[in-house]
């Protein structure tokens, strides 16, 4: 199966991406009560992967916190769709290269303990260990060399509601 990686714009597209988190986070894995969503929301953009019948079966966030610093965040894929790591390769390749696009120089992460290899994988490296919401993950930079920009233009942030 094929995916589309791309940054969600239309309403249809937003609200299957923040139902897929709240499903993923907040009542899978119970990082979170109730839901996912916090002030963060307001700065990112949000990243989907879409199936040739365009259901949201994957979902990353990308944010700038200063000038040229960038974080990816709340990557995850629906349940039914984790086989091969296909989906999840795609969301990370999709917000690093869209991040430099727009003139990233450090791209940063904080990853699960579990998932910490894989994107060793992906050419990131670990800089220190840390704990979120009781849980190990590692904050982790991607190698900006494997991710070469691209020509996608930044659009306006979306409000959230």
């Amino acid at each position: 199966m094929s995916y589309q990686f791309k940054l969600a714009t239309q309403p249809q597209e937003i609200t299957a991406y923040f139902a897929l988190r709240r499903a993923i986070f907040a009542e899978e894995q119970q990082l979170f009560s109730g839901d996912d969503s916090d002030e963060i929301d307001r700065i990112a953009y949000p990243i989907v992967a879409l199936t040739s019948t365009h259901q949201v079966v994957g979902v990353v966030r990308i944010y700038e916190v200063e000038p040229g610093i960038w974080y990816g965040g709340r990557l995850g894929t629906h349940r039914d769709f984790r086989k091969g790591w296909q989906i999840g390769k795609g969301l990370i390749h999709k917000a690093v290269t869209t991040a430099n696009t727009w003139g990233c120089t450090q791209f940063l992460a904080t990853v699960q303990l579990p998932n910490v290899r894989f994107f060793q994988r992906l050419h990131w490296e670990s800089i220190e260990e840390i704990t979120l919401c009781d849980r190990p993950h590692h904050l982790m930079q991607a190698d900006l060399n494997f991710y070469p920009a691209g020509t996608e233009l930044r659009p306006r942030i979306q409000e959230v509601s």
